[in-house]
């Protein structure tokens, strides 16, 4: 156990108390470390956002069987109270709980609290390390700013003194999915605005904001092309924004080494070159769009980069962020290969994905749990924090929300979803996240979350449908302050002939939220006969007409900032046989089965690979039973695309920011 977690831990000791309340303004026990420490000693965290939910929570799960003297969940229940005020709780809560009050203030004694607000529950443990063993005094705000960049982001504003360090920082930052606070971003570029080098430079915002950094290195990079003889149409014009400008040294063995893992993420783009000279570096290829026989090799290459660097049993969910789009990336291009070359390369790429959900799995069920209650400011680590999230965007000035969820989208779909964006709307910048939807990966389970903010469990009445969605919808966002008339729902939206309608609903100035669910994807998934490489051909299809970029384009016309996720992915499957057990089941998926009693769930032949994995976020009634693998209930050796199971394609969900370009240049 580090030093972090036994100073946090130990406030809690197991044998006081059943119930605790823990007044945490600075969400110190929203650590995933922490939470995992806290589940092994008995205690079960449950956040106090909605009096009704966390009495039925508690009460139903927790306090009866204690009262019975029977075997509960978890051993104690922390209620978590993200401020301080306590006494908006229930009296019955506060005289029967022990309290524990928590914050940054008395844990960092040398460090200025107003320069740690920003830090992040993820940063803590770092921190505390460093608070440890370099604080030797009380430090001012300035310099606990200087001690947060050294210790916990890994970098020293004073000693960056050229252009490659300074770029070197920049890209090692970005390349953690990493970046600045605002007011170590401000202190950053005070200090850099001092030397004549930097001077020019936007440095705030190139280590504030990842999606402007990288259309800067985009931008750059078409440059280096250029001046080192590349020859390229895309390239001839230039434009005369301020990023064609940055003089980035990509020849420094340490900037080589980030370029090349962005652009094997897709975070970069490859440039199409019509020639090349005969003394261009090798290195720099990775830059260069190939051609077929060259993709298929980078494809090989990439698999295998992929399966020997899979995050470990301990890794943050950051990482398995970071691994799902570097695989969905792989996927998009595998897919795009002629069919030929496809084959040559499969093996490779399916023993990728089967080391990647094998290991997925075994961290599934150790931190799977504590993923519900992680903060979400800096954005949604599942589904459900997603209006949460879209609050906090208001809060922050982005008064319009669109929330567009595309049915069924993975995160390869959605890098097919990006080229074509990307190629079409130079207008608009593009933050790619991801986050994990819920467990089963099935519509009417994932998708409410979204639309709800709720966990399965507080609307168990309506899990097995969507016609919920609507007033769940605005009940959230007239519960956060807004008025019915200014909140939209649309769903079925899949045609460029049902733009009119959704323009006409968004015009409308009231309308501050709207969410719109597009079925498309879902439809061709479930009519694939081709597998998943059908299905990118027809998405591709789909493309041609238009519709994206004309709906992300009136949205944004119309003043709105968009975030576009998924309810669930999709999977390659193989049928293990068919489950034949008539209403046993209650919903009936090819990657999951329901059932509402152990004794139904232990009645699924034993015959068939199967696994049960059981989360307390779902209603107490509803056990899902899994097939191994990529295995689905249907006729055995049968290929389908389904979703409702545990792998990375189905479980990890894009999570997108689009906004206006001119917009954020503006800020």
């Amino acid at each position: 156990m580090s030093a972090w977690i036994d100073r946090i831990v130990r406030e809690f000791p197991s044998e006081l108390s059943r119930f605790w309340i823990a007044c945490d303004p600075d969400l110190v026990l929203l650590d995933t470390h922490v939470l995992q420490a806290l589940r092994e000693r008995g205690f079960e965290l449950l956040s106090f956002e909605d009096s009704i939910a966390f009495r039925a929570e508690y009460e139903d799960r927790f306090r009866s069987a204690w009262d019975q003297g029977l075997s509960a969940p978890a051993d104690a229940v922390i209620l978590h109270l993200a401020s301080n005020g306590s006494d908006q709780l229930p009296w019955d809560y506060q005289r029967q709980a022990r309290f524990v009050r928590l914050g940054l203030a008395d844990i960092f004694q040398k460090l200025s609290y107003p320069a740690l607000r920003d830090v992040g529950p993820e940063n803590y443990e770092r921190l505390f390390e460093a608070h440890q063993a370099h604080a030797s005094q009380v430090l001012g705000d300035a310099a606990t700013k200087d001690f947060i960049l050294t210790h916990v982001f890994k970098m020293a504003p004073i000693l960056i003194d050229d252009e490659s360090a300074f770029w070197r920082e920049l890209l090692r930052l970005h390349l953690r999915g990493e970046v600045l606070p605002a007011s170590l971003a401000d202190r950053i570029a005070a200090t850099l605005k001092a030397k004549p080098s930097f001077a020019q430079l936007p440095v705030k915002r190139l280590f504030e904001d990842r999606a402007y950094a990288l259309r800067a290195i985009q931008c750059s990079w078409r440059n280096y092309l250029t001046i080192a003889g590349a020859s390229s149409a895309e390239m001839k014009g230039g434009t005369s924004s301020v990023e064609d400008q940055f003089a980035i040294p990509f020849d420094h063995p340490d900037i080589r080494m980030g370029i090349d893992t962005l652009f094997l993420e897709g975070a970069l783009t490859p440039v199409q070159c019509a020639s090349l000279p005969a003394d261009f570096p090798s290195w720099a290829r990775v830059g260069i769009a190939k051609d077929s026989s060259g993709q298929a090799q980078f494809v090989a290459e990439n698999a295998t980069n992929v399966a020997e660097s899979l995050p470990s049993v301990d890794a943050s969910h950051r990482d398995w962020f970071a691994l799902a789009r570097r695989l969905g990336e792989l996927l998009h291009q595998y897919f795009g290969l002629p069919a030929d070359l496809a084959d040559a390369v499969a093996q490779d790429v399916r023993q990728a994905q089967d080391a990647a959900d094998d290991r997925l799995q075994n961290w599934l069920r150790r931190h799977f749990a504590d993923l519900p209650s992680l903060a979400a400011a800096n954005g949604p680590v599942m589904l459900h924090h997603v209006p949460r999230y879209l609050t906090y965007r208001r809060g922050k000035g982005c008064a319009r929300q669109a929330l567009l969820l595309f049915d069924g989208l993975s995160i390869d779909q959605w890098c097919q979803l990006r080229r074509r964006l990307t190629e079409r709307m130079s207008t608009i910048e593009i933050e790619e996240g991801a986050c994990f939807a819920w467990l089963p990966s099935l519509t009417s389970v994932s998708r409410q979350t979204v639309f709800s903010g709720l966990k399965p469990r507080e609307f168990a009445s309506s899990i097995d449908t969507t016609s919920k969605e609507p007033s769940l919808w605005a009940k959230f966002w007239q519960e956060a302050g807004l008025r019915k008339n200014e909140i939209a729902y649309q769903k079925g939206i899949k045609h460029r002939d049902q733009l009119p309608a959704i323009e006409q609903l968004v015009a409308d100035p009231a309308i501050k939220v709207a969410g719109i669910v597009v079925d498309m994807v879902d439809e061709i998934v479930h009519g694939a006969t081709l597998g998943k490489r059908g299905i990118a051909s027809q998405i591709e299809n789909w493309c041609d007409t238009g519709f994206v970029e004309q709906l992300i384009e009136l949205l944004i016309n119309q003043g709105f900032e968009i975030h576009l996720t998924s309810d669930h992915g999709n999977v390659d499957a193989v049928g293990i046989g068919r489950l034949n057990q008539g209403v046993l089941s209650e919903l009936r998926g090819e990657r999951v089965r329901i059932y509402r009693s152990d004794d139904l769930a232990a009645s699924v032949p034993e015959n068939l690979e199967t696994e049960r994995f059981d989360l307390p976020g779902l209603p107490t009634d509803f056990l899902p039973v899994y097939p191994k693998g990529r295995g689905a209930f249907t006729g055995a050796g049968d290929h389908i695309v389904a979703h409702g199971g545990m792998s990375v394609e189905e479980l990890i969900v894009p999570f997108i920011r689009i906004s206006s370009k001119s917009l954020n240049d503006e800020k």
